[in-house]
C-alpha cells in the first residue's frame, strides 16, 4: 500500500518507520518543502519525501498528522476519493479556540470530515505518543500487546486500518463513528495511555463528553 504522510513530526516520522518496515511505501511532507527533510532521507530508509500535494496525491491513504488549526490549509481535492487518517488534536493553546469544539458541539474528525467531504475520514493515531509507538508494537497475540481506539463512518475504511494496526504490532478497539471520536479526544481517559483491550474498551465507556482530564494526566 501506498501512504502519503502530511505532517513530518513524530507522529508522521514514527508511522513512516512502521509503516516501511511492514512493507509499505511511504511518502513524508512538510508545510516547508522537500528540499526542508534531508534529515528524512538519511534517517528513515527507504522514505520518499515531497510536498504536502505531492504526498497526498502519492497515497492510497493519506495520515494527516499536523496542528490542528492548519488542517484547511489542505486542499480537499488532492484527498478525494481517498482514505484519510486523522492523527490530529484541539489544543486550543496551540491553535487557538474554535467555539464549536469548546462547547462540545462537534469532534475534530467531524470537522475534517466536512473539510475532506469526498474523503473516508478515519482517527487513529492521535492517542498515542509518539515514541510509544515504535516502543510499544508487539507480535500478534503477544500478552502485553497494546490497543489504540479508532473511529470512522465507513465499514472499508475500518476494517483496511484494524489490518493496518495488527502489521505494525498493535491491537485496534472500534470507538464507533466520528461523532464518537470524543472519547479518546485530548483530555479524555483513553487519551495516550497504554492499554490492552479490555482496559482501552473501559477507558471508551468511562469518557464523559464535558469533562476533561488534567493537562498531561496522560504521561504519567
Amino acid at each position: 500500500m501506498r501512504i502519503g504522510i502530511i505532517g513530518a513530526g513524530f507522529i508522521g516520522r514514527a508511522v513512516a518507520q512502521l509503516a516501511l518496515k511492514a512493507g509499505h511505501s511511504v511518502m513524508l511532507s512538510n508545510s516547508r518543502g522537500p528540499h526542508t527533510m534531508s534529515s528524512v532521507l538519511s534517517g528513515i530508509s527507504g522514505c520518499e519525501v515531497g510536498t504536502a500535494e505531492e504526498a497526498a496525491r502519492f497515497g492510497e491513504v493519506v495520515l494527516v498528522a499536523i496542528p490542528f488549526e492548519h488542517y484547511a490549509s489542505i486542499a480537499p481535492q488532492w484527498l478525494a476519493g481517498k482514505t484519510l487518517w486523522d492523527a490530529n488534536n484541539y489544543y486550543p493553546d496551540r491553535d487557538g479556540h474554535i467555539a464549536a469544539l469548546d462547547r462540545f458541539e462537534i469532534t475534530t474528525s467531524r470537522l475534517l470530515a466536512e473539510h475532506f467531504a469526498q474523503s473516508k475520514v478515519v482517527k487513529v493515531f492521535n492517542a498515542i505518543l509518539a515514541q510509544d509507538l515504535l516502543q510499544d508494537s508487539r507480535p500478534k497475540a503477544a500478552p502485553d500487546r497494546r490497543a489504540l481506539p479508532i473511529a470512522t463512518d465507513d465499514a472499508q475504511a475500518r476494517a483496511q486500518v484494524i489490518e493496518f494496526l495488527d502489521q505494525i504490532g498493535f491491537d485496534a478497539v472500534d470507538g464507533g463513528g466520528l461523532d464518537q471520536s470524543w472519547r479518546f479526544e485530548r483530555a479524555k481517559p483513553a487519551y495516550c495511555v497504554p492499554l490492552g483491550q479490555e482496559g482501552l474498551r473501559a477507558a471508551l465507556a468511562a469518557a464523559e463528553r464535558e469533562v476533561e482530564l488534567p493537562l498531561g494526566s496522560w504521561r504519567r
